[in-house]
């Protein structure tokens, strides 16, 4: 026999070179050699068992070589054609069961694979075959004693014709030329029946129309190869079904934990993507986040959980979260980091190691504060069209403790853009992180855009073809800033007089800006805001107003007390600020600080 080829690959299969494999062992050593035999007859009949062996030991092992669906399916036809058939088609039941319990005989098969012949259809789209109650095909499938063989033209032909009738239609059956002989095998998996095999042999003369000659039919020893590697096959895509419905709950999970959109703060434009590990690779640990910060900054953050499985999803979601709680506080980027890594050694620090940058955006100072943990530079770009790495001080991974992390500030001018991402963009196998941060460099300075959707099409452009090993997400912020006439800030003294200061100031400055018709209402507002802030502060009280598509005015003062709505009684004569501000305002809120707490509301601008 010919050798067998790969057919996509090129290279020899796992499979010995044989057209057919040796007789079974169990066929051998039933045999009885004839009179005259001797040593020679022994010594020959030893060798095809091995070979018989060698060759269900190196099927079996290229079956089970994957744990995806398809490339399973591929491999188990790869070994049977033309090793043991001339064709092999391979139905799985649809839907795919839950494997955890069995759902009985399925009710519908569906091509899912062949190779050697075309009566099942393409298995892309595949028809849905039923499976009637009782018939050839249900039998063929809860069959527990050992197949049988049919051959067409001979006294088997009803028992082959029904099945494939059942599974093919009549018509395919005149495709079959007389004398084929098909095997048909149950697919089991641990707990459900999950498919059927279907071997085929064409004559072994050649048949008048010039098709080529074929194996002839199944005998014992075959039967018993395809039973076995049947029963291996079942297994297989048992697992593969696990493995799949594995990394679906995994993918879901970190997925769940990522966030579905980012917040647009006025100032700054944001994008981001994020790309799983392709078939094959288990799930990751990075994440992005934005977070928007008191003053109209916002924090930017991307992290790497070091690791791939679902241990590292979810600590992930862990980190994330504690990062936005930190994000809350108004922490500087260092403290962030340093309180990550507390956390990251109280989850245990032997596998949670995770590498961060973490950076705030003030787009009225028109600055940008990093720190890094670990992480890969990320990527400045000027707006002159100028790239550079940024060279922060790198400090170790989040989760090793006993790291001091420090924070760089640097010019962010309008027009330029920052781009944060994880190190899944700039290495893989065949690429070194040093080549891959050149390349991403040199591509982000070419750009002529530098929105943020396009800082990030173009950086994913640098990605070599083929499967990633690793996930990737990405985190674009375009800088706009806000200009200086559209903010007024002020420091007032907790005083008596100073809530009437502060309507005055106020009024003011939304006159200067055109903004009579709101006067009155943020009058009201910043009058109660500050009032009591005035009550609780030990220190100098302030007052913010920012001009953007909306106005936002921001009270803030050193106490920790976050105020609360409480609904007033008609003799009480406090408690009714908040109630005046959620009635007048689009949207308030209040933060905590480091060191005290900002009371804000909204207002939409015609």
């Amino acid at each position: 026999m010919r050798d067998q080829l790969n057919p996509e690959a090129g290279q020899p299969a796992a499979v010995p070179s044989q057209r057919r494999p040796p007789p079974a062992a169990d066929a051998l050593l039933t045999e009885r050699p004839g009179a005259g035999s001797g040593r020679a007859e022994s010594a020959e009949a030893a060798d095809l068992i091995a070979e018989r062996l060698a060759y269900l030991e190196a099927a079996t092992r290229r079956i089970n070589s994957a744990l995806d669906l398809a490339s399973t399916l591929r491999n188990l036809c790869r070994v049977l054609v033309p090793a043991v058939a001339d064709a092999a088609v391979v139905h799985l039941r649809t839907p795919l069961p839950n494997i955890e319990r069995d759902p009985g005989c399925p009710t519908a098969l569906r091509v899912q694979h062949s190779q050697g012949t075309r009566i099942g259809g393409r298995a892309v789209d595949g028809p849905v075959t039923p499976v009637p109650p009782g018939g050839a095909l249900a039998r063929a499938m809860l069959r527990r004693e050992p197949a049988v063989p049919a051959v067409l033209g001979t006294d088997g032909d009803a028992r082959a014709r029904a099945l494939l009738g059942e599974l093919y239609g009549v018509r395919t059956l005149g495709r079959l030329a007389a004398g084929s002989s098909v095997l048909a095998l149950p697919l089991r998996g641990r707990k459900a029946v999950l498919g059927l095999l279907v071997l085929i042999r064409r004559p072994p003369k050649e048949p008048a129309d010039g098709a080529p000659a074929g194996h002839g039919r199944f005998d014992a020893a075959d039967t018993a190869t395809a039973s076995h590697l049947a029963t291996q096959a079942g297994l297989a895509v048992d697992t593969a079904l696990r493995y799949s419905h594995e990394r679906e709950i995994a993918d879901q999970l970190q997925r769940s934990m990522l966030p579905t959109h980012l917040p647009q703060p006025h100032g700054v434009r944001l994008a981001h993507r994020y790309l799983p590990g392709e078939r094959g690779a288990q799930v990751g640990g990075d994440w992005y986040d934005a977070v928007p910060l008191p003053g109209n900054r916002v924090a930017l953050i991307v992290g790497d959980v070091m690791g791939h499985s679902l241990t590292s999803a979810a600590i992930m979601g862990q980190l994330r979260t504690s990062a936005q709680t930190l994000a809350a506080l108004d922490l500087p980027p260092h403290e962030v980091l340093y309180h990550l890594d507390e956390q990251a050694q109280r989850l245990g620090r032997e596998q949670h190691l995770a590498t961060c940058v973490y950076a705030v955006y003030d787009p009225i100072a028109n600055r940008v504060v990093l720190a890094n943990a670990g992480h890969v530079p990320p990527v400045m770009i000027q707006p002159d069209g100028r790239t550079e790495l940024l060279e922060l001080p790198s400090g170790a991974p989040i989760g090793v403790g006993g790291v001091d992390f420090s924070s760089v500030e640097l010019p962010a001018p309008p027009g330029s853009a920052l781009l944060l991402f994880t190190d899944g963009l700039v290495e893989s196998r065949r690429r070194p992180i040093g080549t891959g941060l050149e390349l991403l460099r040199a591509r982000l300075a070419s750009a002529h855009r530098h929105s943020p959707e396009h800082l990030c099409q173009d950086a994913l452009r640098i990605l070599p073809p083929g499967d990633r090993g690793d996930d990737i997400a990405l985190l674009a912020a375009s800088f706009d800033g806000i200009p200086a006439e559209d903010v007024a800030h002020w420091y007032l003294q907790p005083r008596h007089e100073t809530p009437g200061r502060a309507r005055r100031l106020a009024t003011h400055t939304l006159r200067r800006w055109g903004l009579d018709h709101l006067i009155e209402p943020t009058e009201l507002m910043v009058s109660e805001l500050v009032t009591n802030a005035v009550q609780h502060a030990t220190r100098p009280v302030t007052l913010s107003l920012v001009r953007t598509s909306r106005l936002r005015c921001e009270v803030g003062d050193d106490s920790p007390l976050l105020p609360r709505r409480r609904r007033a009684g008609p003799e009480d004569e406090r408690g009714r600020g908040l109630q005046i501000v959620a009635r007048c305002a689009d949207r308030w809120g209040a933060t905590r600080l480091g060191a005290g707490k900002v009371v804000w509301f909204e207002q939409r601008l015609p």
